[in-house]
């Protein structure tokens, strides 16, 4: 008996093998339709694969601390430097050595849906995760990239697991632990990335919580950096108590 399309279909997504004969035996097929299945199924494969081996190029910093005897590699990063109201968060994450979560990256880089659904899945498989956060009223007090090493710093130290390497984006932290600073590191280390991806789902979250007191600012929205929305109700209703006050222009319309 022939079989049908919609059998054949079922049984492709059960293959992830490209070199798998059916999947040839498919592609040769005298039904366009079938042999469209078997074309969308090689190049299904082809990209998982391509994924998987830019997950592995992202995982060569911790390849690297392993080969050097190090078991606890800890990826730290921050979110929040920029904005004008609303903290610094850091995240800092340990994976374990054979964590694979396809597409993980820089947080930017990601949508707001997919963050969150990182954020679960580290959440569930990392080793420990630490997050620091620093006020803006500390921020004013110190400077932001004071505030945010010392975020980094409190991450580091909220880990349940002591880390004995760390890997930082593009900073330096005051602690005697093995480390290295890694310039865009959130898209070159998938242990900064998956902190990138903590520290920025626990930052929106808290810039979410503050726009149900602070309606006005559009924090849910804009996460306090300077939209025009943001801007006005700068100008009518004057700063909250989690501005930044030395950062402009909230300290023009003091």
């Amino acid at each position: 008996m022939k079989q049908t399309v919609k059998d054949i279909e079922s049984i492709l997504k059960n293959i992830h093998n490209p070199q798998d004969p059916l999947i040839e035996k498919y592609r040769r097929d005298e039904r366009a339709s079938v042999r469209k299945l078997a074309e969308r199924c090689l190049a299904g494969i082809e990209k998982k694969d391509r994924m998987r081996q830019m997950f592995e190029e992202l995982k060569r910093f911790e390849y690297d601390a392993r080969s050097k005897g190090f078991k606890s590699i800890a990826g730290i990063d921050e979110a929040g430097r920029g904005p004008l109201a609303g903290p610094v968060v850091a995240g800092a994450v340990i994976l374990p050595e054979g964590f694979y979560l396809e597409g993980l990256n820089d947080s930017k880089k990601l949508s707001e849906k997919k963050r969150d659904l990182f954020f679960d899945v580290i959440q569930k498989e990392a080793l420990a995760i630490g997050i620091g956060i620093v006020d803006a009223e500390e921020i004013d007090r110190i400077n932001i990239y004071q505030a945010s090493k010392k975020a980094m710093r409190l991450a580091i130290e909220d880990l349940e697991l002591n880390p004995d390497y760390l890997l930082i984006d593009a900073m330096e932290v005051e602690l005697n632990i093995p480390q290295e600073k890694i310039i865009k590191g959130d898209a070159k280390s998938i242990s900064i990335a998956a902190g990138s991806v903590v520290a920025k789902v626990t930052r929106d979250r808290i810039m979410k919580d503050l726009a149900k007191t602070y309606p006005a600012y559009g924090f849910d929205q804009n996460m306090g950096y300077g939209t025009a929305i943001h801007l006005e109700s700068l100008k009518v209703h004057g700063a909250t108590p989690h501005h930044r006050k030395t950062f402009s222009p909230v300290k023009e319309l003091l």
